[in-house]
């Protein structure tokens, strides 16, 4: 469905769309002709404005507020906005007064971290059978084994990943002294400080000593992945110069996020808000349930946030560590080769300034050029990292601090079918995506044994439609609008070598 077969969508530009509404809030929509939109996502933004009049009625029957005035003040949807769980991913809201855990969702700080390496494409090509064996045992079958004493576990959820790294102690294969400063000046987000790691207690302390679990460094399920990709052409000359991205240079882009904790954090939220909720006053019908920043909700507030933080913290820490398994694959497979971090860009967050939130739930940060003033992309633009779908192209952006998506570009190229759908897909078409591209998973569907098992591969062919390229929609128009809406100007375009998948 074509933006334009919408009615209730207005067209203002060649690459905007305005959604009319009856609450007032501004909603703006980057999105050209030849981006498909969801009858249903559409329907699911409409839904989401009446949280405009929720927070009214919630402020009327709060005992004792007085308040300022909680409004939702601003929308934006991005090229690949699509129907989500209450709130459609590709949303940005900016509230006043207010804070929405359901604009975040339950994978807090999920995002994306691009790292450059000195690899050429042409020396990693004949290495990617190799590399598929390898990348197997180290993500599915006990390799990475990344060991973390109960000091470091909580100076990771409580300071991020610059916390961390400085707490000392075990060392990882792969971590370099540049790493650490990295994590200060190429990540969006180093770390969320929180008083407490008391929610997850039980993680931290582990078994004692430093111990390893099957939590950290792990990739997730669904369009979570870690994957080995080269730079196939350039589209700003001097930013990709400057950044490191010349033709045929071998890169590692991972997505995933903060897993079981996010959910717990997520979960923290909406169980006080319901908790809280003041009596005779019926429930939203679009069950999004706000923060109002009072005094009275504070206690309540502050547990959530703790927990948010933890959570957000422990993602940017996965990532990291699912970088360095990356690395010491490549390592093994094709001999030394140094990588550093390009960026690290969350895409499940909200920024407080004040009384004023911004939330973001599947669309990441793209600022411009003084959001980044101070750091090394001040004269470029934030960097905006765009994965495409399983096997096809994703691309690197440097953002313009866009007022209309409240400086917000996409977090990838959008589903086209939802997941159920998908997962009935043409099975000839996946075998010969199979044959052309390397998918690492944690079964190998090579072996003649998990072949004969037709109850396990047929589970694993489902799974893996639903990620599948025709799963998704073409990533070149979603780009095409963040480009020519004036969002973000497009720096090199990465095409995969191989996809690691949980």
């Amino acid at each position: 469905m074509h933006a334009r077969q919408d009615r209730r969508l207005v067209r203002t530009g060649d690459h905007w769309l305005r959604l009319p509404n009856p609450y007032g809030v501004p909603v703006e929509i980057c999105a050209g002709g030849d981006v498909p939109l969801e009858h249903a996502a559409v329907d699911e933004a409409l839904a989401l404005l009446e949280t405009a009049r929720t927070l009214e009625r919630l402020a009327e029957a709060t005992p004792g507020y007085d308040g300022p005035e909680p409004r939702l003040t601003r929308a934006a949807l991005t090229p690949d906005f699509h129907k989500g769980a209450g709130i459609p991913i590709g949303t940005v809201l900016e509230t006043e007064h207010a804070l929405l855990p359901q604009a975040v969702g339950n994978d807090v700080n999920c995002g994306m971290r691009l790292e450059v390496t000195s690899l050429r494409a042409d020396r990693v090509r004949p290495r990617l059978d190799a590399l598929e064996r390898r990348l197997r045992h180290l993500f599915f079958e006990g390799g990475r084994r990344i060991a973390l004493t109960p000091v470091q576990r909580e100076a990771l959820l409580r300071d991020g990943l610059p916390g961390l790294l400085l707490a000392g102690g075990t060392p990882w294969q792969g971590v370099r002294p540049e790493d650490a400063d990295d994590a200060l000046d190429r990540m969006h987000a180093p770390g969320f400080p929180a008083e407490t790691a008391g929610a997850f207690a039980d993680w931290v302390g582990s078994a004692g000593g430093a111990s390893h679990d099957s939590v950290i460094g792990g990739i997730g399920g669904g369009n979570h992945f870690a994957e080995l990709q080269y730079v196939s052409e350039v589209h700003d000359a001097a930013a990709a110069h400057a950044w490191g991205l010349a033709p045929g240079t071998v890169v590692t882009m991972v997505h995933s996020g903060s897993l079981s904790l996010g959910h717990q954090a997520n979960a923290t939220a909406l169980d006080a808000l319901r908790a809280g909720w003041p009596a005779g006053l019926p429930r939203p019908g679009n069950g999004i349930l706000p923060f109002l920043l009072d005094e009275r909700s504070a206690p309540a507030r502050g547990r959530y946030l703790d927990a948010f933080g933890n959570a957000a913290n422990f993602a940017a820490g996965n990532r990291f560590f699912l970088s360095l398994t990356m690395r010491a694959g490549l390592a093994a497979e094709c001999g030394g080769a140094d990588a550093r971090l390009l960026y690290d860009a969350p895409h499940n967050l909200f920024w407080r300034d004040g009384d004023r939130v911004v939330h973001r739930k599947g669309a990441t940060p793209a600022g411009g050029h003084a959001a980044m003033a101070g750091g090394p992309y001040a004269m470029w633009g934030e960097p905006v990292i765009v994965p495409g779908s399983m096997g096809a192209a994703s691309f690197v952006l440097r953002g313009h601090g866009d007022p209309r998506t409240l400086a917000s570009a996409c977090h990838g190229a959008g589903r086209r079918v939802p997941r159920g759908a998908s997962a009935r897909g043409n099975d000839a078409e996946l075998d010969a995506f199979l044959r052309e591209f390397h998918v690492v998973t944690p079964l190998d569907h090579r072996d003649p044994m998990v072949a004969r098992r037709s109850d396990v591969m047929a589970a694993w062919r489902r799974d893996l439609k639903q990620e599948a390229p025709w799963a998704y929609k073409d990533i070149g128009p979603v780009v095409s609008s963040l480009h020519g809406g004036g969002v973000a100007t497009p720096v090199a375009e990465l095409r995969p070598l191989l996809t690691v998948k949980g």
